[in-house]
């Protein structure tokens, strides 16, 4: 065999092993699945709830119109600072003076008739005592006697009749009086007028049962404040009074104010009126009280609050990102069961153990039972932890100039 010959052979044998070779490798590589890796390690866990809603005052007051009239005058605009008993509004009070007027003149009217019949009684009287000695004398028969007794009674029967009327009267002349005073519109405490919708000129008109009154005015005490949030259904067991919170005013970007938590509903917030059905968002309104809040805060002003559910100091955890759900093998046909659980790394092999979890943090969850301290487990990427199984080969991701490269061995630690 010439000799040229043999060099050719020779390279084409070492180009078949080479290829051999690669293939082996390439097909030992799609064994191994690339995915990042954190620890089973202690820290502070911190659990939130966020939420969003708005300030309002604790104490407010919607003033609504008692009399039906016309506002001729009105003492305050909207923003203005009021005393308790400052006055606020008036409506026009003509009519219900003249009422007032009316009340009064019957009731000295029924006072003239019971004068009146004070006298007669006592004329019947009289004439009854004299129709007595007169009978005991035989002068006059039993049945004159019986006259005078009976002029006597029904007398006096009108003069307690009258003492009846007088304290009608009486009442009607309080509630038109009462009525009269309700024309004049006094601030029944102190605060400041959040809202006017009236003008001076406009007429109030009084609720009825189907339909609002007027609303004059509001008055809010804006010396305590609160942030009133809507909180999914979903995390309103875990809210309780006296929670500590952190709150955010929109109209303050860069502050926040320390609060807690004074007031959890029992009822989900209605919507137009009417409870949410089961298409749509189930919210509770949850109260902080905001400590400090800005002097000018108004009522009205978008809120974002953190509520701290819960803290564990040194805690054992693990990224949340690490913890996969799955189902329960040997579970009963048509009622799955799941189970949490983390991939440990045992010298670039996995093993599913189940763990049981507790406190969840930002990024972070406590570990109650399962994994141990310093254990290295999976925690990436997502695609990856759904399709890993018991056994399964996997190698660390790290990114270098832009492209992902594989790196046999231990992984790198993710910290909270």
């Amino acid at each position: 065999m010439r000799r040229r010959t043999k060099i050719i052979i020779g390279v084409v044998v070492l180009v078949i092993a080479g290829a051999v070779t690669a293939g082996f490798v390439s097909q030992r590589g799609k064994d191994v699945t690339p995915v990042t890796f954190g620890k089973v390690q202690r820290q502070d866990l911190t659990s939130k709830v966020s939420a969003n809603g708005h300030i309002d005052a604790r104490r407010k007051v919607d003033l609504s119109a008692n009399v039906m009239g016309q506002v001729i005058n009105l003492a305050v605009r909207e923003g203005d600072v009021v005393k308790k008993g400052d006055f606020l509004l008036q409506i026009d009070q003509k009519q219900l003076a003249a009422s007032a007027q009316g009340a009064d003149a019957a009731l000295q009217a029924v006072f003239s008739d019971r004068d009146a019949a004070k006298a007669t009684a006592i004329a019947a009287d009289q004439d009854f005592q004299r129709a007595q000695r007169n009978f005991d004398q035989k002068i006059i028969p039993r049945a004159d006697l019986d006259r005078a007794r009976s002029a006597r009674d029904s007398a006096q029967a009108n003069v307690m009749g009258l003492e009846q009327r007088i304290s009608q009267a009486r009442a009607n002349l309080a509630a038109a009086n009462d009525t009269l005073s309700k024309t004049t519109m006094r601030a029944p405490m102190a605060g400041i007028v959040t809202a006017l919708p009236v003008e001076e000129g406009e007429v109030a008109v009084i609720g009825t049962m189907n339909n609002a009154g007027t609303v004059l005015m509001t008055i809010a005490d804006m010396s305590v404040v609160e942030a009133v949030m809507e909180v999914d259904e979903t995390d309103i067991p875990s809210v309780k009074v006296g929670q500590h919170a952190s709150v955010t005013i929109d109209a303050y970007p860069n502050k926040t104010f320390p609060g807690l938590v004074t007031e959890v509903a029992s009822s989900p917030i209605k919507v137009n009126g009417v409870a949410p059905g089961t298409t749509q968002a189930v919210n509770f309104e949850v109260k902080i009280h905001v400590e400090n809040p800005p002097p000018d805060v108004r009522p009205g002003f978008s809120v974002s609050a953190d509520i701290i559910t819960g803290t564990r100091p040194k805690a054992l955890a693990i990224p949340i990102q690490a913890l996969v759900v799955r189902e329960k093998p040997g579970s009963a046909v048509g009622k799955p069961q799941d189970e949490e659980g983390v991939f440990v790394n045992q010298a670039g092999t996995v093993k599913f153990e189940t763990v049981k979890t507790g406190l969840s943090g930002d990024s972070a969850i406590e570990l109650v039972s399962g994994a141990k301290e310093g254990q290295q487990i999976v925690t990436g990427p997502f695609r990856a932890l759904r399709e890993l199984k018991d056994g399964a080969k996997v190698k660390e991701l790290q990114e270098k100039d832009g492209t992902t490269t594989a790196a046999a061995g231990g992984g790198k630690e993710l910290s909270n």
